[in-house]
This record gives structure tokens, sequence and C-alpha cells, in this order.
């Protein structure tokens, strides 16, 4: 059963919770603006994503505070200057993002009171954190103001014209590694999520040819209560059924599994998709 929320019949306070419960992980802007007379500001975003990579476009949004109806330091530089740069929030620094994040007075720079520093761009005026892992610095090439009463977002869309990533995170092949960069997603509330370790997994799933899909499978796998909703995805995800060439040669050298039980079968398909062995867990289910 399901609760049923009105957006119009929700307090906005509680709305929001709602929304950053269900929206989440998010990515966190660490932005960084000064305003016309060089004062430098930061604080970070969670409504936030990128949206083009030809052009560079990413996309955060300065809402306007539910208890009172103003709006932040950064959107008023940013209409100011129109650059900003983008830092990304690690775990290292992430209590250091979380004083920045405190309503101080316009003038006290978020730097010093984080401990945080600064660190000239090469394109733009505001500075780069030196403790992030990436910087981005983007000029601003438009301000959407989505609403005027508490809340109400103003998404603010950057152009990145250049980058700045820290050796420290790359791998042998220059990429970016997830478990180097540990980067941090905002939940709702006060949780946050950390992006390394166990809690990252590889989902491929080849796009360029057309699967035989949750339809085409046989009656019992889809009505398994052994194999998982994933679990039969995976078969389902397959890009055709194995040939009979290959089935034969599976069951000359798996004799032995031919009068398994089908409960014992899908006990052992369950193993072997585990261990990326779809393609036999598929043939062992439909022999």
């Amino acid at each position: 059963m399901k609760i049923k929320i009105d957006p119009a019949k929700t307090k906005t306070a509680d709305l929001h919770q709602y929304l950053l419960g269900s929206v989440a992980p998010r990515p966190i802007a660490f932005v960084s603006t000064v305003d016309k007379e060089g004062n430098a500001n930061l604080a970070p975003y969670s409504f936030f994503n990128a949206f083009s990579s030809n052009p560079p476009m990413l996309v955060f949004s300065s809402n306007r505070k539910v208890a009172d109806n103003t709006t932040k330091d950064t959107l008023h530089n940013v209409r100011e200057t129109d650059e900003v740069v983008i830092n990304v929030v690690n775990h290292a620094i992430l209590r250091q993002m979380a004083l920045s994040s405190v309503s101080y007075e316009s003038g006290v720079s978020e730097f010093e009171k984080s401990g945080l520093t600064p660190v000239p761009s090469d394109l733009v005026k505001p500075f780069r954190v030196k403790e992030s892992p990436v910087n981005m610095e983007c000029v601003v090439k438009d301000v959407i103001t989505l609403g005027y009463e508490g809340g109400a977002g103003h998404l603010i869309i950057c152009e990145v014209v250049r980058m700045h990533v820290s050796e420290d995170v790359l791998d042998e092949n220059k990429k970016i590694d997830p478990h180097k960069i540990d980067l941090m997603g905002r939940m709702g509330r006060a949780f946050y999520t950390r992006a390394s370790g166990d809690s990252i997994m590889k989902v491929f799933q080849p796009v360029g040819e057309i699967p035989i899909g949750y339809d085409k499978l046989p009656e019992h796998i889809k009505n398994s209560n052994i194999l998982s909703a994933n679990d039969i995805a995976r078969l389902a995800g397959l890009a055709a059924w194995p040939t009979d060439e290959k089935i034969k040669a599976w069951k000359d050298a798996n004799g032995e599994l031919k009068g398994k039980d089908e409960k014992g079968k899908m006990k052992l398909a369950k193993e072997w998709i585990g261990v990326d062995q779809v393609e036999e867990a598929f043939i062992l289910l439909v022999c």
C-alpha cells in the first residue's frame, strides 16, 4: 500500500523532504563564486547534474529558502559575474563541505570558515577548491527562475570551459576510478551516501544489441520464487537464445545436471548468475 501525496495540499517543507528522500542519491555541486568586489563565496548544492557533453553543460539550482523566502549569495554573485567554479565533494572534505553550508552573513568567507584552500582559476574569477579532486570552471549561460515563493528554484545553466582533475583519482588508463575519487551523494534530511567500496557495482547492458526481453522468457523462469527480479532481468538481457549447437555442447559437458529437479536448477542458476555465468544459467533452466 502507498500513501498519496498531493503537492498542492502538502506543506512545502514536508514535500521538500519527500522529494529529496525519493530523488537520491544526488551529486553535490560545491559552488565557488565571487561578487563584483571579488569577495569569495562557497556553498554546496545537491540539485545538480550534468546535462550535455557537447557542449559540456552542468545545471544546479539555488533555491529560495523555505523559512523566509530569501535567496542565497551564490545566486546574487552569479547574476553579477556570470561565472562559477563547480568542485566535486569526496569523502575527505565531507565535513568541511558541511561547515560551508551554514548561512553566514554576506561577506564572510566560507573558505576561511571551512578551512578549505582557494586557488586561482585559469579562465574565470571564482576560486577553485584545492582539496577537491575535480574542479570545473564554468561560464553561466542562463538562469531560469522557477517560482517566487519559498522553496522555488533558480536553474543555473553552466558551460564548462576548463576542468582540473587530480591524477590521484585516475586509473592506469587515465580514466576516473570511482573508488579513488570516493564521491559523496546527498540523500534526504541529514543522510549522505559514500560512492566507493562495496556500494559500487557494474551493470553492463549492451545498447547496440536488442535483448530477448522479459516477455520471451519461459513462464517457469518468470514465476520463479528463487530467482530475484534482478536475476530474471539478467536472463532477459541476453542478446539471443543460445543456439542449438551451444545447448547440445553444454548438455554433453554437463550431463549430470540434466536430471536435477527444478528447484535445484533454480538455486544453481542463481549462483551462476551471481558470478556472471548468465548464458550457462539460461541453458540450465531451459534444458
